[in-house]
């Protein structure tokens, strides 16, 4: 007994030192990284000249933050974690999920059809004109076109990563053709979805030989020409002052939210008015909207194409040898996809009635793709979960006005939203490399439908 006693004395002795060694090195590396970022700012005084300013409190506080974390995780968490992984390796695998597990999508849609009225119980009608537009219509935009790049990432393993370029094809051509012809949005909704998806099938002729990093680097520049268009294209775009003035949705051109429109909803109804009304009907318009995208993602995911995506993905050879025609397949991912990102633009266009190339940037495409990643590529389920955080969490920075008596007034934690998001990235890909969701369901099955983790199946690139 002295000797077992012994040695967990020396593993837990070895253990705290190698945590503290790590932790030493992630406060050097941090302390490097953040010097120049975090310690020094420059401003400008009144006679316009660089002043440089040292802030080696606050740059203190992140080699701080970076050691200690590296300490705990190395120290406890890592330990923590892989008892808990050890314990359920040898627990007995149970037959029934829980209640909330087996039907968190269901909870889920009642709890979003509910949001805009509690809201507005909680904060009044013009209150909650925050909380359904910045949190509840910017997440489910989000939700939307993470989800239609799913298709074409998640499910047919092409990494795209110019996704962004069919997002803005469907806003402008909202934009463009309600303003030149007097078109309605329910009319303009699917044709700009239309459009993207013609769009699609135009940036999936080139590749369809292409795998990987060319791939890749291909839809990048795909996605670099179509913002570059928008931006050179004045005649037409408006170039980068962009296309102002843009006609609201109406509720199938029954009610109009214009104010000097007759039939105006809030004096149908005889409400005071406000534009939460508006932003109340956008929410639930982009709810169908994505809800809709799911739908017809499961569907497609059961159905032949779909298992051609999925064939395609773990191994293309493989695919034409049981003689799938992958060229069709690839259109069809790329199209598909395209399609929901038009809709989603033409959404876009009319919440900002607004639209101009700075919108439709590569970061705009690197965090929707981020978001397919770390929610699992090929889950839906996981897909939300990680944009109502990554989306939700950035935008609640802003409302996190006690920081300033931390760090001090001029401190603006909307400005780190990009570091946290970084930071998040990593410690997601540390603890779960599958994302949050890392198991899939098959879409055929003999007797017993089972979740198959997500290390059995191989992540392709078309």
């Amino acid at each position: 007994m002295s000797n077992i006693s012994n040695t967990h004395e020396r593993a837990g002795g070895n253990l705290t030192a190698q945590a503290l060694r790590e932790g030493l090195f992630a406060g050097l590396v941090a302390l490097g990284l953040f010097v120049l970022f975090v310690g020094l700012e420059t401003t400008q005084n009144i006679r316009n000249e660089l002043v440089l300013n040292q802030r080696w409190g606050l740059l203190a506080i992140f080699v701080i933050v970076a050691a200690v974390g590296r300490f705990l995780s190395v120290a406890y968490l890592r330990p923590w974690a892989a008892a808990r992984k050890a314990a359920a390796a040898a627990k007995p695998v149970e037959g029934e999920e829980s209640f909330f597990k087996r039907n968190f999508s269901k909870i889920a849609i009642v709890a979003l059809i509910f949001y805009p009225p509690i809201m507005v119980m909680l904060f009044g009608v013009q209150g909650s004109l925050k909380w359904v537009d910045n949190f509840g219509i910017q997440i489910l935009i989000y939700v939307m076109l993470a989800w239609g790049l799913n298709i074409v990432v998640g499910l047919a393993g092409l990494l795209d990563l110019g996704y962004v370029a069919f997002y803005a094809v469907g806003a402008y051509s909202y934009a463009l053709l309600s303003q030149q012809f007097g078109f309605s949005f329910w009319i303009l909704l699917p044709l700009a979805g239309i459009l993207a998806a013609f769009w699609g099938m135009i940036l999936g002729f080139p590749v369809l030989r292409l795998k990987g990093d060319y791939l890749a680097i291909v839809t990048l520049a795909f996605g670099e020409i179509i913002r570059l268009v928008l931006i050179n294209w004045t005649e037409v775009t408006r170039g980068t002052f962009g296309v102002s003035g843009i006609p609201k949705a109406s509720v199938f051109g029954i009610w109009s939210f214009d104010v000097s429109a007759p039939n105006n909803f809030a004096k149908a109804f005889d409400l005071p008015m406000s534009s939460a009304y508006y932003k109340i009907f956008l929410f639930y318009l982009i709810l169908a909207l994505a809800l809709l995208t799911a739908y017809v993602t499961i569907r497609l995911r059961r159905m032949p194409i779909g298992r051609a995506w999925e064939a395609l993905r773990e191994d293309e050879i493989a695919c034409r040898s049981l003689g799938i025609n992958t060229v069709t397949t690839k259109l069809t991912a790329f199209s598909i996809g395209a399609m929901f990102g038009g809709f989603a633009g033409s959404f876009f266009a009319v919440r900002q009635g607004f639209v101009s190339p700075e919108s439709f940037v590569f970061l705009e495409s690197a965090i929707i793709l981020a978001i397919v990643v770390l929610g699992g590529m090929g889950s839906l389920v996981g897909i939300a979960v990680a944009a109502a955080v990554m989306v939700g969490g950035t935008e609640l920075l802003r409302e996190m006005t006690f920081l300033k008596q931390i760090f001090g007034p001029d401190f603006t934690p909307e400005l780190y939203r990009m570091l946290i998001f970084g930071l998040a990235m990593v410690t997601v890909m540390v603890w779960k490399p599958r994302g949050f969701v890392g198991s899939r369901e098959p879409t055929a099955f003999l007797r017993e439908r089972k979740a198959v983790s997500g290390s059995f199946t191989k992540e392709g690139h078309g």
